[in-house]
């Protein structure tokens, strides 16, 4: 029996009857029952994680629209962002911003355009392989006009709100993509790693002959520390090391973790306290003006633990964020102007003349070399730990002090924990441990990027900074410009300027693109064109979806983003349902990269063992309790041969003998429309079999009720 041959039969078939919109067309009069589709880039191909996904979502669906609901279905694509652009710049080789704007926006964005799509057929045909009925016909790009228009009309809500803000923040930045990432998007990328362990010496400016010594692992920041930080609490030490012929400051309790078992002498023991505002020889004198504003002095900070390092903590206020609030709070700087020596692809500038024109990675060892040459470095090791990558580029992210705009998801935490209160999830821990736990601990989200394709923030600004308009529309803003719009990419609309109000000229439009997440956490009011062609009645009865699943990574991604909209603009629950699936990865637990081709592809083994092999497969795993999966292919043939092959074989005994009655009693056996004609009530394994499915139909209808799917598929199975 080859299932997958007649898998396709079935395709065809339901294709030849349009199956699935002659579904919708019936069921159209019935209660609507709302289902959310996450948008993914069309940027690459669908793997198991998408499929498992989709397999949970085909179920609950399918179930929905058995028991008398209207189930519409559409897909969504992400559009825009960083996979098309970064995609776009290996292709045309492009390595930095000047590059794009000489080549010019409108060029660089249609190229992106041209692509956007380029999987998207891909993706219909592997959908449908596995039997997934989804609207392909009726989707939703986040490139099109009306959704655009839709999320002008939501960030307009939050602005009206007073929860959108320009600030200076050190946040994640990808060198190689030349975009800060949100801090969500940072715990999606974690990789082990070895990085340089150094201790490195600061003389005291009134005694250079005492020392005090830090620890770090970011040897390329030391050109731009500007301060000292130790904790007030901790017991600090002046040692002889007599190996070295030094004396050293640090704290008392990180004296074995240095020395081990090398001998040394404590010559004094001092509180942190006694060791504020004493000035030290700065290891370079880059920024050596900066002393009169109170810079190379040590500092008291909490922050500083005794885990690691010495209990003293060299602070480069541009590239840290407890190092920027500290040195913001004691006043060595302000706000707007930490060092940050850095270009938009992390080269160093001018600034630093000595290492000017290199990649802050590749600095580490020139400045380390020349830290020994100095006598400034006296240890040197490799520290083993996990560090973030970028997502998309798979290259080191860093921290550095950037302009941009936030919203102030701190203003609504309440909110959002009360909100997510309001969902039923399954499995539920998620919800009330992993999610809850995030919520409680949100930081303002940054929701700009310095990319060009992506929707425009639609923030016009005076030339100071001070007057700024926010348009929510397109009819506004082509009553605001007196010019005609038909697209709002930049190349459509950075050209037009806004009269200001208070006589201070042209306002003009920030050169900064919504995060795509902010997109997707829109998608409840952008995919139907709310408000423009939804009403406020209409949108009601959509909204909250009755249902959503995503994978567990999705608590820090689209699930957070669609809670922080829905409650900044609505302070509404987004989602009634969600289910929650874990992560599919390869048989060897490792993460599945196409790159690296350590998974089979997924349309192969569909053609091995069968699409619903695989389906099956998935969905009684422990996928649907939010725990992984390591990918086997021969658990889907397990499934096949303990699963089919033994409902097959039933199904063919049953043919057999049907036939073999027909050819005995020279009559045609027919399946009576009543059952209760064929069941004596006196026959108790008839009886029993009418028990058993009653039983069956109650309980899944009841799990099914609670969404719990690991509860259903067994049964069934074991019924069957």
């Amino acid at each position: 029996m080859n299932f997958a041959k007649e898998e396709e039969e079935t395709l065809k078939y339901w294709e030849s009857i349009d199956a699935f919109k002659t579904q919708l067309d019936k069921t159209r009069h019935l209660p609507p029952y709302t289902f959310y589709d996450g948008p993914p880039f069309a940027t690459g191909t669908p793997h198991y994680g998408h499929i498992a996904a989709g397999t949970i979502k085909d179920v609950v669906c399918r179930y929905a629209a058995q028991t008398g609901h209207f189930v519409e279905r559409r897909f969504g694509w992400d559009c825009h962002g960083l996979p098309v652009e970064y995609e776009i710049d290996r292709e045309l080789k492009i390595t930095n911003r000047k590059e794009v704007l000489a080549m010019g926006i409108d060029k660089y964005n249609q190229e992106c355009r041209n692509i956007v799509m380029r999987y998207s057929g891909l993706w219909e045909n592997v959908v449908n392989r596995f039997g997934r009925w989804i609207d392909f016909r009726n989707d939703y790009k986040t490139m099109d006009l009306s959704f655009m228009e839709s999320v002008w009309h939501v960030f307009r809500q939050l602005y009206d709100r007073g929860l959108v803000y320009r600030g200076r923040r050190i946040m994640p930045y990808s060198n190689a993509c030349t975009t800060v990432l949100s801090n969500f998007e940072v715990q999606q990328n974690y990789k082990e790693v070895d990085d340089p362990s150094i201790h490195i010496t600061f003389p005291l400016k009134s005694d250079p002959a005492v020392k005090f010594l830090a620890w770090t692992t970011t040897p390329w920041t030391l050109p731009s520390n500007l301060a000292l930080a130790v904790n007030p609490e901790f017991v600090y030490v002046k040692v002889r090391d007599p190996k070295r012929n030094e004396v050293y400051i640090f704290a008392e309790c990180r004296l074995k973790d240095f020395f081990g078992k090398e001998k040394y002498e404590v010559i004094e023991k001092l509180k942190g306290t006694d060791l504020a505002g004493i000035e030290y020889v700065p290891l370079f004198d880059f920024f050596a003006d900066r002393a009169k504003d109170g810079c190379f002095r040590v500092q008291t900070a909490a922050f500083v633990t005794d885990t690691d390092g010495t209990g003293v903590v060299h602070c480069a206020p541009g590239f840290g964020e407890d190092d920027y609030k500290l040195c913001v709070e004691k006043k060595i700087i302000t706000p707007d102007n930490p060092p940050v020596p850095l270009d938009e692809n992390g080269i160093f500038t001018k600034e630093v003349p000595t290492y000017e024109g290199l990649y802050v990675k590749a600095a580490d060892e020139v400045i380390m070399k020349d830290l020994k040459n100095n006598g400034r470095l006296i240890k040197k090791g490799v520290v083993k730990h996990n560090y973030p990558f970028c997502w998309r580029s798979e290259t080191p992210l860093i921290y550095k002090a950037v302009s941009t705009w936030f919203i102030k998801v701190t203003e609504i935490k309440e909110d959002l924990v009360k909100n997510n209160h309001k969902a039923y999830w399954v499995p539920k821990v998620i919800q009330e441990k992993k999610f809850d736990n995030w919520l409680k601990d949100a930081k303002d989200w940054c929701f700009s990027r310095n990319r060009f394709w992506g929707n425009p923030i639609p923030l016009w600004v005076s030339d100071d900074g001070e007057e700024i308009v926010c348009v929510g529309s397109i009819a506004e803003l082509e009553a605001l410009t007196g010019a005609k719009v038909t697209d709002l990419h930049r190349e459509n609309i950075d050209h037009l300027t806004i009269e200001s109000r208070q006589g201070k000229g042209k306002l003009r439009r920030i050169e900064e693109v919504f995060d795509c997440w902010f997109e997707s956490g829109s998608m409840p009011f952008a995919q139907v064109h709310y408000p423009f062609s939804t009403s406020e009645e209409q949108f009601a009865k959509i909204f909250p979806a009755d249902f959503i699943g995503e994978g567990i990574d999705q608590t820090r991604g689209w699930f957070y983003t669609l809670n922080v909209i829905a409650t900044g603009i609505k302070n509404s629950h987004p989602y009634k349902n969600l289910i929650v699936n874990g992560l599919v990865l390869t048989e060897e637990g490792k993460k599945m990269s196409k790159r690296l081709k350590n998974y089979p592809d997924p349309i192969d083994v569909c053609n091995e063992f069968s699409a619903d092999a695989v389906r099956l497969y998935l969905i009684n795993s422990p996928l649907v309790r939010a725990d992984n999966l390591n990918f086997s292919k021969e658990g889907v043939r397990g499934v096949v041969r303990e699963v089919f092959l033994p409902w097959y074989n039933a199904y063919r005994f049953l043919i057999q003998n049907i036939s073999k009655w027909e050819a005995h009693s020279g009559r045609r056996f027919e399946f009576a429309e009543e059952v209760e004609a064929l069941l004596p009530r006196f026959n108790v394994t008839d009886r029993w079999i009418e028990s058993a499915l009653q039983s069956l139909i109650a309980s899944v209808r009841k799990e099914m009720g609670e969404y719990k799917l690991y509860n259903v598929v067994p049964v069934l199975i074991k019924f069957l």
